[in-house]
């Protein structure tokens, strides 16, 4: 590592990246991009001798870019936001520049510290109980993301009740879910070990907005569901924290190191055998982790909990703003109410065909996507095909929401003419 030549090369960078950000709305939204394309642009094996900069930052503009899918795009509307913003840019390239390993306390004590402080920062900007701050039984931890935060609150849960009724239980081990449930819960269900025939899934309707019914709750005798023993949230969808950093809070930790404690000897330290730190190895599966908190520390520190909270109820506003104008356009129709910054909605039915409204939705979302001028995506609810739009680009302003409002309505009525 020569400090000269990081100057001078992280100078440029910085600037490529500004540039890049400044001509951003330039790129089609969605990669429009074949499969296999970058095959055919670059060599089959690596260079031998060094290159030059400029020869990669210029491969980069000619054959990475077109590839890329611009999630910081003023007009990104699909799946859910992936925050950027120059505090969480700075805070990761200090990470990468210090590039500690912080799996223990003794690893880096300031990497463990700031985590179990910001962790506690948020969760009281949260409002969350008083279990779940690092003063008790409780506390927080940065995983990558919510598939590892759910697996490791899985492994614990299940670890958790085997410790009573034996390991030969397994196979009663039960875990409820609403079918509106991300994914993730499957991919943890199969880690875990739960027989896929005890994975039960509830159905959620129109009447609670696709939210659990209490009553069905009820019927499948789940007791102790008015608590929660552990929370997460992504702080890189709101919170103007680049990916990767999801918040895990947990009530009772011990639950957690006691299903991913592992102290080989050339681990073992004074502060740990004393039980004098926290140890976030034995918070996640993975034995290496990142300094993330230091990106998450710059945000709250550059921007502060008042300007964040403008940010979030900036994008909510935009929202309500789309789902107003989908609700005066008589083609359309907004298939649940507005959530925070997300609005589901769909071309209506003609005739009351159900099949053919479906493919007519999915055709407009493909039109929408390939036009290059913003990006959407869909789901299904209750056999109907939605579109999904939403809003959490840091850079989105009213203006893009309309514009691309007039883009959907165009493509549609092209549709509905044919």
């Amino acid at each position: 590592m020569d400090s000269e030549q990081l100057r001078e090369y992280g100078h440029r960078m910085v600037d490529f990246i500004a540039d890049y950000y400044k001509t951003i709305e330039t790129f089609p939204v969605r990669s429009q991009v074949q499969p296999g394309y970058l095959h055919n642009l670059l060599p089959d094996s690596a260079p031998d001798h060094p290159e030059t900069l400029e020869q990669v930052l210029d491969d980069v503009k000619v054959k990475i870019l077109p590839g890329v899918t611009h999630w910081q795009s003023p007009s990104f509307f699909a799946y859910y936001p992936s925050n950027s913003s120059v505090a969480g840019f700075l805070g990761e390239m200090l990470s990468t520049g210090l590039n500690v390993i912080g799996f223990s306390w003794v690893a880096s004590p300031a990497a463990t510290e700031l985590e179990i402080i910001v962790l506690d920062w948020l969760a009281k900007l949260l409002n969350l109980p008083e279990q779940f701050l690092s003063k008790g039984k409780g506390g927080g931890v940065i995983q990558g993301s919510a598939s590892e935060a759910i697996l490791v609150v899985m492994i614990a849960a299940r670890d958790k009740v085997l410790r009573t009724a034996g390991k030969n239980a397994l196979g009663k081990l039960v875990v409820y879910s609403s079918d509106q449930t991300h994914s993730a819960l499957q991919k943890a269900c199969q880690i875990a070990g739960i027989h896929p025939e005890n994975w039960r899934v509830l159905k959620a309707d129109t009447s609670t907005n696709y939210a659990l019914r209490p009553e069905l709750l009820q019927e499948a005798y789940i007791d102790g569901v008015e608590t929660a023993d552990s929370f997460n949230m992504n702080a890189y969808k709101g919170l103007l924290t680049n990916f990767d950093c999801s918040l895990l809070w947990v009530k009772d930790q011990y639950a957690v190191t006691e299903a991913f404690s592992a102290n080989p000897e050339y681990l073992k330290n004074k502060a740990s055998e004393a039980n004098l730190v926290v140890d976030y190895k034995d918070w996640q599966i993975a034995l290496s982790r990142r300094f993330r908190s230091l990106k998450l520390w710059m945000v709250l520190r550059l921007y502060g909990a008042e300007t964040l909270k403008s940010y979030i109820r900036n994008h909510i506003k935009l929202a309500k703003v789309f789902e107003q104008l989908v609700s005066q356009d008589p083609n359309f129709e907004v298939i649940t109410p507005r959530i925070f910054s997300l609005v589901c909605f769909r071309i209506v039915p003609i005739d009351n065909d159900e099949k053919k409204c479906n493919s007519r939705n999915l055709e407009l979302l493909e039109a929408v996507n390939s036009s290059g001028k913003l990006f959407i995506s869909h789901t299904a609810l209750s056999g109907k095909m939605v579109l999904r739009f939403s809003i959490g680009a840091p850079l989105t302003e009213q203006k893009h929401v309309k514009e691309a409002w007039k883009v959907i309505q165009e493509e549609a009525s092209y549709l509905l003419g044919k």
